[in-house]
């Protein structure tokens, strides 16, 4: 599997975003030594893409078949993306909070730690769909990793399109989200105009 070994808070430099997004509170001081120039069209809308590959941790071919998806779907295709990538399973498994970073969230869901509905799902891509529960492996919810897990992000704000019990280590998606509703600083529709060129 292609890996991307560039560090993070560079990476997050150069895309213009704040580390916070990927769950990290680190901050780095230096600054992007850039020219002044002004950036084209094509690259405002390839960096919109690149910064949410970053995010979700997707890389350019599923990121593709996520696009063609939303295209064939009602309403708007961006906003549409932008849900399929939110509703991704390790990206729900972070954001009940029951993991740092979506790597991390990524990493549980591979090694067969989470539940979907009673049944064990290792596909972190898996599309999670409205009402459905997750919860971390009755056998694994005792161990110290999870500890350490809740005390990071025992007062991180679940979002209100789903619910989640850090102490029970076991949550539930109660819709899909809106576009309000998912706080990742990307502008979809960039991401739309580059991919109908």
């Amino acid at each position: 599997m292609a890996v991307n070994r560039v560090p993070v808070l560079k990476r997050c430099r150069s895309l213009g975003m704040d580390p916070v997004f990927l769950g990290i509170d680190k901050k780095s001081n230096r600054q992007l030594k850039r020219a002044n120039r002004k950036m084209s069209e094509y690259g405002l809308q390839l960096r919109e893409k690149q910064k949410a590959k970053f995010i979700y941790g997707v890389l350019e071919k599923p990121f593709r078949n996520y696009y063609e998806k939303a295209k064939r779907m009602k309403g708007m295709t961006g906003e549409n993306l932008m849900i399929l990538l939110e509703s991704r399973l390790d990206n729900v498994v972070f954001r009940m909070g029951f993991a740092r970073t979506r790597r991390e969230a990524r990493q549980i869901v591979d090694h067969k730690h989470v539940l979907v509905n009673g049944k064990q799902v290792n596909i972190p891509s898996y599309l999670i769909k409205a009402g459905d529960v997750i919860e971390i492996k009755e056998a694994k919810k005792s161990s110290q990793r999870y500890k350490e897990i809740v005390e990071v992000t025992g007062s991180r704000m679940v979002p209100d399109w789903m619910e989640a019990d850090t102490e029970t280590l076991k949550g539930m998606v109660k819709e899909l989200p809106n576009r309000e509703a998912i706080d990742v600083p990307v502008d979809e529709m960039l991401i739309v105009e580059l991919y109908s060129k």
